[in-house]
Order: C-alpha cells, then structure tokens, then sequence
C-alpha cells in the first residue's frame, strides 16, 4: 500500500482501453495485441487498459480474458503503467480476475459495476468493498450506468473512499455532469476521476479530473493523448482545439455500440482484421460508410481501403 501515492501519480492522461482483436475464425490475435500495443505507446497513450468495454470482456471466457491479460502485460513490458478491466457481473469472476491483475504485475484494476443484475447501493458497497480487500493494488472503479443499468451513487463511492485505501479513482461513463463534479466534491479532489464519456474528456480535465479512458484513442492516440499533455502544460487554447477536432470522429464512433464501429474503422486503417464475435457485429455498411468519410479527416486510409467505397 506504501506505493499508492507513486501509483496515483502516473496514473495520468489518456488511459488506452484496448480493442481485443480476433483472427477471421474468432480466435484472439494476440500477435496484433502486442502490434496494437506498441503502437499506442509510441504514439504517447499514457497508459494501457485492456478487457475493459472495449475488449468485449462479455464474448470471452474467463480463460481469455486472463490469456489477454498477460499477454498485454508482456507487451507493455513495464514502459508505461498498465491498467486491465477486471469486473464482471459475477462476483466470484470479479474477485478471481483482480488477483490475477495483482499476480501478473498490473499497477492498478479496473473494476465495473456489475451489470444486468441491478444491484441496490448497499450491495454494490460491499461488493466493491470485498474487491478491494482481496488485493493490494490499486482499484479503479468503472461506473457506466448506460449499460449496468444501476448508477453508483456519490454517497456509496465516498464510503468505499473511506473504507479503502487502495480505492484510488473512478472511470464515469456518466453523462450527468453535476454527478461527476460531486464525485470530486464529496471523494477529494485528489481522487482519480476519469472520463469515458468522449465529449466530456475535456471537461472533466477542467473540473480537476485525472484523465480519460477514451475508445477514440483505439484510432486517434496520438491526438487523445495531446490533448492531455497541452492541458497538463497549461496549453488550454491547443487541449480546446483538440476536443473540438475530435468530436467528429467521437460521434460517429458512437453511433452504433462500442466497439463496434471502432473495430470498423481499425479494420479500414489496415490496423486488424474487423472482425467481433456475436451477438457483437460490425455496423451497417451505410454506417462504415460513414466512418469511412470521416476517418479520412483524421488517418491515411490505405489506397484501396478508401476507394472502396
């Protein structure tokens, strides 16, 4: 526990969550895990995350998500902290999975809020709680009401706070803003609070957030990133600009369920093969032609990727 204000310092920036790539036959690639991997790294992502709602933890088993987990701890090979998505809506997974995160070396876990099963505030307090208590190593909570269908109060995030050291920050997927700026209020402002709302990177930078961990970064890392070095240089005029450029990319990458049509616009930059396992699937092709157009704002499309439209 010594080492969690070390932890909490680096845990800065834009946090990459990885897409899990699958070969055509819907095995992983673990070959374009690592390429994807380095990629994000020279290209400035602060950190990275993986099997979380991007790396469709729901279509692996639990056998592959520990197999990605070690692999991209492999890949990372310590250049910069790394952060895996260890929560399911089974609390036995949830536990098993974060000790592995701790076994295998991950700076900190990212933990969701178990979905589908709704539970009440008090059961996600001792859910969380038990988490926590089972490792050392720093949790993150993951907080995106939009698809768990319960919100984790304020209230029962500044309890956990209280009660657990090594809970250090939370990922909100959250659209309401006053809960977010509360989350600050009532945690300390030097809780980790981060953005996985894409319009709300920015803004949440302002209110005293630690970062983001964006899904726009699985295709324009190098510009996420930016934005968080110019604000953390005081550039605010270059880390507005930012936002404002990357908001096209951000609404059409959302306009089909993550990560879907990041997969999509991967597969169009030669980056992996598009390829999601049901009941996942890529967009329609109206939409990838969409994403086509407005990735060409962004990327270098590979010659015959872009004119085939």
């Amino acid at each position: 526990m010594g080492n969690l204000e070390a932890v909490k310092k680096k845990l800065r920036g834009s946090i990459a969550p990885i897409i899990t790539p699958f070969n055509e036959d819907g095995s992983i690639d673990f070959e374009t895990l690592e390429q994807l991997i380095n990629w994000h790294i020279e290209s400035g992502s602060h950190a990275i995350s993986v099997t979380g709602t991007t790396g469709e933890p729901s279509s692996l088993t639990l056998e592959e998500r520990v197999q990605v987990m070690k692999a991209a701890v492999k890949a990372v090979n310590g250049r910069v902290p790394f952060v895996p998505g260890t929560g399911s809506t089974n609390h036995a997974e949830t536990l098993y999975l974060t000790k592995i995160a701790q076994e295998i070396g991950a700076d900190a876990a990212l933990v969701i809020v178990p979905y589908y099963n709704k539970p009440s505030q008090h059961a996600l307090y001792k859910h969380f709680k038990a988490v926590a208590d089972s490792v050392d190593i720093p949790i993150i909570v993951y907080n995106i009401p939009g698809r768990t269908a319960v919100n984790l109060e304020v209230k029962t995030l500044a309890k956990l706070r209280e009660d657990c050291p090594n809970i250090i920050g939370v990922k909100e997927s959250n659209k309401d803003f006053e809960h977010v700026n509360r989350v600050l209020l009532e945690c300390g402002r030097d809780f980790l609070l981060y953005s996985g709302i894409e319009l709300l990177c920015y803004p949440m930078l302002a209110i005293g957030g630690a970062g983001y961990i964006s899904a726009t970064a699985n295709v324009e890392p190098k510009k996420v990133a930016e934005m968080y070095n110019a604000w953390n240089a005081g550039n605010v005029q270059r880390a507005l600009e930012l936002h404002y450029e990357l908001m096209p990319l951000n609404d059409v990458l959302f306009k089909d369920t993550n990560p879907a049509p990041v997969k999509a616009a991967l597969g169009m930059m030669g980056k992996i093969k598009p390829v999601l396992r049901l009941p996942m699937d890529l967009p329609t092709q109206a939409l990838q032609d969409e994403i086509r157009e407005v990735l060409k704002r962004y990327v270098d499309l590979p010659e015959e990727v872009s004119s085939n439209s």
